[in-house]
């Protein structure tokens, strides 16, 4: 039996519009996908800075009341919100991050007095040009961005639930919020 063999250049097989179409929309939802990838993971790192400096600062809050607790710079009845008792010292509601006033305690009615440059604000240190902190050209920022919350709740009679919110506002307008929540009784 005898075959018949096309000649050369007969052969019409390869890609038709449809296919060519199909796969370059697959390619073109690939690359938005990347795309879309890449600018979130650059959203993140943007953040990160300040997520990790509200972070600390939520902490550092926190153990300021239970430092005042322990060393008895703070009676227990002091521990609340303004407006919750007669001895209660803590603001209540956001404020700017002020340092602490001369009582030494964060959020109280002192904070952000006794400084050339009243109110005064928590600053932080950041590397300078050369990249390595603790060097002369070190750069000093005031965290002007941020607000503070300090709430604390009764729960008992010897029980309170102390919730410290660090808030500020990203380059793109966007508010973010860092919690730490501890509970505390009277016992050291």
């Amino acid at each position: 039996m005898d075959r018949e063999i096309p000649p050369p250049g007969d052969n019409e097989s390869g890609f038709t519009l449809v296919e060519t179409m199909i796969a370059s929309l697959i390619l073109v939802t690939g690359l938005l996908a990347l795309a879309y990838a890449f600018l979130t993971g650059m959203a993140v790192v943007m953040t990160g800075q300040q997520d990790s400096i509200a972070r600390q600062k939520a902490r550092e809050a926190m153990e300021n009341v239970f430092s005042a607790r322990d060393n008895s710079t703070l009676s227990f009845a002091q521990i609340c919100n303004v407006g919750s008792g007669s001895s209660c010292i803590f603001i209540s509601g956001f404020e700017p991050l002020y340092q602490a006033g001369p009582d030494g305690m964060l959020n109280t009615a002192d904070d952000g007095t006794g400084c050339a440059s009243t109110p005064c604000y928590e600053q932080i240190w950041t590397p300078g040009p050369d990249g390595v902190l603790g060097t002369a050209d070190d750069v000093q920022v005031q965290l002007l961005g941020f607000q503070r919350q300090i709430q604390i709740t009764q729960i008992t009679s010897i029980l309170v639930q102390i919730t410290v919110t660090i808030q500020y506002t990203t380059s793109k307008g966007v508010t973010r919020s860092v919690t730490t929540t501890a509970l505390m009784s009277p016992y050291v």
